[in-house]
């Protein structure tokens, strides 16, 4: 049950990220897909349009979330339903000046909500973007020439990298120890292997598609290179600022879409007790 509601989620992500990359309406078959019974909803508490999206605030009964979709005519007080999509934490808006702690990209709306469209909201990115990463990236300012050198094989999401900590942990006993500038050297080497890791927990986020990201910091790795933080994915739930050893297996040069790719991360990770 487990394995085909993350499938499922998985599957209503990539929709999201290839519709918001799209400058014309979704095919029919396509549209079909996003009449997802996976869509969320609730009341519109807040609500601004700026950068070709419009930013909602959402009351889902147990929580207020704030979810960007494709610029459209949303109303305080109106009921919608809207496609699950990528979440970013941190983030700025440029246009707005605003920084949304937590904010869920969604393709646009479905159901009675969707407004003229069929069933769904649809809208452009903003001017330049011809990706749902570009367009983010454009609302958030950031700078392309970092991206690229992200891209090129830095540690990993520029907008992710936690800064550098004044930490000095020893390396992980056993064969398969290494510390966070070792896997960083010798991803491409370690690549499909199991690895292990003892480092300081300097960031945590909770069930991002699906799986909760761990930063890690041994006090070794170079900042100017971004190869400081190493960050692991794994269903175990840690805290910022504890000490502790991982092992997972280490995948090299990993692409999750959206502008989230790594030269190294490690994957199904698990504390070691």
């Amino acid at each position: 049950m487990k394995k085909t509601l993350f499938k499922g989620l998985i599957a209503c992500l990539f929709i999201s990220l290839a519709v918001l990359s799209s400058n014309v309406q979704a095919s029919p078959g396509a549209n079909t897909a996003m009449a997802s019974p996976q869509s969320l909803g609730g009341e519109v508490v807040e609500t601004m349009s700026s950068g070709g999206y419009t930013y909602m605030k959402v009351d889902t009964g147990s929580e207020q979330t704030w979810v960007a979709i494709p610029q459209s005519n949303i109303k305080v007080g109106q009921k919608v339903n809207y496609q699950p999509g990528m979440v970013m934490n941190n983030f700025s808006s440029k246009t707005l000046n605003k920084t949304f702690d937590s904010i869920l990209f969604s393709s646009g709306l479905v159901g009675a909500g969707g407004g003229a469209h069929g069933g769904m909201a649809m809208g452009m990115p903003p001017a330049g973007g011809d990706s749902f990463a570009s367009a983010i990236q454009a609302e958030s300012g950031a700078d392309p020439t970092a991206a690229q050198a992200s891209a090129a094989g830095s540690g990993g999401s520029l907008g992710a990298i936690t800064p550098f900590a004044e930490v000095k942990i020893e390396k992980a006993p056993g064969d398969n120890g290494y510390t966070v500038d070792e896997i960083f050297a010798k991803s491409a080497a370690l690549h499909g292997k199991t690895v292990r890791v003892h480092a300081k927990v300097v960031k945590f986020s909770s069930m991002i598609m699906g799986r909760n990201w761990i930063h890690l910091q041994d006090g070794t790795g170079d900042p100017m290179t971004n190869t400081h933080d190493l960050v692991a994915t794994s269903s175990e739930q840690v805290n910022v600022g504890d000490i502790i050893t991982i092992e997972g297996v280490l995948a090299s040069n990993k692409d999750f879409g959206a502008g989230y790719k790594y030269s190294a991360i490690i994957e199904e990770a698990k504390v070691v007790k």
